[in-house]
This record gives structure tokens, C-alpha cells and sequence, in this order.
């Protein structure tokens, strides 16, 4: 027999959907800022144009002296330039290239507190062993030998990596290899011929756009700005550049005018305060949020692991509103 319109059938009881107040924050907007900005500079260009020079240079004149970091992809040609017009910095060389190694590598960086952070070269993690396309080609297996369904693996693991690049604490410098870019392209007598349109980054495409400042190099030690959001560096062409002098001078110019510096380190000690409450730990998190820093790579004071600060943050303040209920 039909029930009436409108009866309820009772399937059972039913379980109410869970919120979590950490991912279902209010929309607040709040007076723009540009405290606690950081550069954040991608120099690409093919064999021989200078870039990881021009990265040292410039990570000297951003770190305004002090040692920095370079995690180091390219078999140690960045410690051939190391006391260079008196360039000292720390290295790490890495062997593999799981885009999950080099957060954790920021997170390390982040805990010895170190200025800035040079990569050289990101584009092993797109192509290197274990790179992001090798995590695509190995997950592919899980799909049935499916090579697109192998990004649902590949493309979380890119997108983290370069969300822990941006939310680095201090200021990052990567530079990437290039390859010329053909295209088929119809000629004055109707056919199609390979056409060279410029030079691409081996990276994931639009890689660029994820950085303040993307510029290129040529054989010639040539630079040229390809973006900028910092206007004294927009557009400009430098011959041979000084990176210190001519690009990080202007860059810390603008960063510094008007902004404040912001101490990351005072999130994580109030995070792992032994007076925390879960509270006071959902207004630090929304604090962190309003300065785009919950992927700040970190790692956990209490377990060692690479984490975020976002992460660490919800995980201690649910953990200590569920011992309240």
C-alpha cells in the first residue's frame, strides 16, 4: 500500500551532517596589507645562461648578509660559486625528487629558521626520478593503466609542493630549466612547418604565474622580467645582472614599504602552547588564514613529522575541544 503524499518513510535514523568550524569559517574581509610579504622569484633559462649564479646573488642581497639554504638538485654546481664576493650558504643535496621530499626539505629550512630558500633546480621535481610526472606514471597502474586518471595521484602532490614553496616563511628563489617551445604553424605556401614561438620552463605549465617575480635567461647572460609584480622590475631587461644589486635591492624596497615583518615562529609557539585553548587555537588559525600561511611547511615539534602550520594548528584545537566534551 502506497503511503500518503507527504507521510515521511523512516529508514532508519539518520546522521547529521559533521561541520568543522577549522574548513567552515566565516567570510571576513579585512584591511589589505602587505605585512610579513616575502619574494618569491622564479629564474629560468637553458644550459649555461647564469641562473643559478644570478639565484645565489640574489639570495645574498634578500638574505642582507646572512647564510641561506639551497636545496640542491644539480650534482653541486651551486657550492662551486660558495664564498663568491663573499657568498656563504648552507646546501642540501638532494637525489630524488618526490615533490612530498621537498616540503619536507622547506620544513626543515623553516625550523633552522634560515632567510632565504634557493632551489636549483625545481624542474626535477616535474620530470626528475620521482618527479611528479614519474608519481603519475607509477599511480597510473591503480587506474587500470590509466595515464589521466594517474593525475588524481600526480596533481595533489604538485599543487601541495608548490603551496609549501609560496607559504615558506622566508623569502624563495627557484630556478628551472627551459626547452625550446615549436609549433605547427602554416607558412607562405600553405604548409605546416615547426615554428620556435620562445622558451618554456620544464615545469608544469603556468608555473609561472604562481610567483611575484618570473624572469628568463639567454646564453648570453641576458634577463629579462617575463612578470612583475614588484613595478621596478616590470618589464625590465638586464644585461649580465647583479643579483643582489639589481633585483633584490628594488625587490626588498617594495616589499618593506608599508608592511610590517611577521614572525611566523610566534604562531607555531602559540599553537604548541602548554595554555592553549581550543578557542584561542581557532582565532590563531584564522590569523594565519587572513596571512595566507596555513601551508607553511613545519615540522611538528612534538613528533618531528613534516606538516603544515594550518594542519598542526586544527589538529591541536580539535584534539583539545574533544577533550573538553
Amino acid at each position: 500500500m502506497n503511503q500518503p503524499l507527504g507521510q515521511p518513510v523512516r529508514a532508519g535514523r539518520q546522521q547529521q551532517p559533521q561541520t568543522n568550524e577549522y574548513d567552515d569559517g566565516p567570510f571576513t574581509f579585512r584591511p589589505a596589507t602587505k605585512d610579513g610579504a616575502k619574494a618569491r622569484v622564479a629564474i629560468q633559462g637553458v644550459s649555461g645562461s647564469g641562473k643559478t649564479w644570478t639565484s645565489l646573488s640574489l639570495a645574498h642581497g634578500l638574505a642582507l648578509g646572512e647564510r641561506f639554504a639551497v636545496i640542491d638538485t644539480e650534482r653541486g654546481s651551486a657550492s662551486l660559486y660558495v664564498g663568491e664576493r663573499g657568498i656563504q650558504f648552507d646546501s642540501l643535496p638532494m637525489h630524488r625528487y618526490d615533490p612530498r621530499d621537498l616540503g619536507k626539505a622547506l620544513a626543515a629550512a623553516a625550523k633552522a629558521e634560515y632567510p632565504v630558500v634557493v632551489v636549483d633546480s625545481l624542474s626535477h621535481y616535474w620530470k626528475g626520478p620521482d618527479g611528479t610526472l614519474d608519481q603519475v606514471e607509477k599511480a597510473k597502474s591503480k587506474y587500470g593503466g590509466n595515464s589521466f586518471a594517474g593525475w588524481k595521484d600526480g596533481t595533489p602532490m604538485q599543487n601541495e609542493m608548490v603551496e609549501a614553496l609560496l607559504a615558506y616563511p622566508g623569502h624563495i628563489v627557484v630556478t628551472m630549466r627551459s626547452q625550446t617551445e615549436w609549433v605547427l604553424q602554416e607558412n607562405d605556401r600553405g604548409r605546416k612547418e615547426p615554428t620556435m614561438v620562445g622558451m618554456r620552463a620544464e615545469q608544469r605549465k603556468g608555473i609561472e604565474y604562481e610567483f611575484g617575480v618570473a624572469a628568463e635567461m639567454d646564453i648570453t647572460n641576458r634577463l629579462r622580467f617575463l612578470k612583475s609584480r614588484c613595478p621596478a622590475l616590470h618589464q625590465q631587461v638586464l644585461d649580465k645582472p647583479d643579483g643582489a644589486r639589481d633585483i633584490a635591492k628594488p625587490l626588498l624596497d617594495w616589499l618593506n614599504a608599508g608592511g610590517k615583518p611577521v614572525d611566523s615562529s610566534a604562531w607555531v609557539d602559540a599553537a604548541f602552547a602548554e595554555n592553549a585553548t581550543a578557542e584561542g587555537l581557532l582565532a590563531l588559525y584564522r590569523e594565519v588564514e587572513s596571512h595566507s600561511a596555513l601551508a607553511t611547511p613545519l615540522l611538528h615539534p612534538q613528533t618531528g613529522q613534516p606538516t603544515s602550520l594550518g594542519d598542526a594548528i586544527k589538529e591541536r584545537g580539535i584534539a583539545l575541544k574533544n577533550a573538553q566534551q
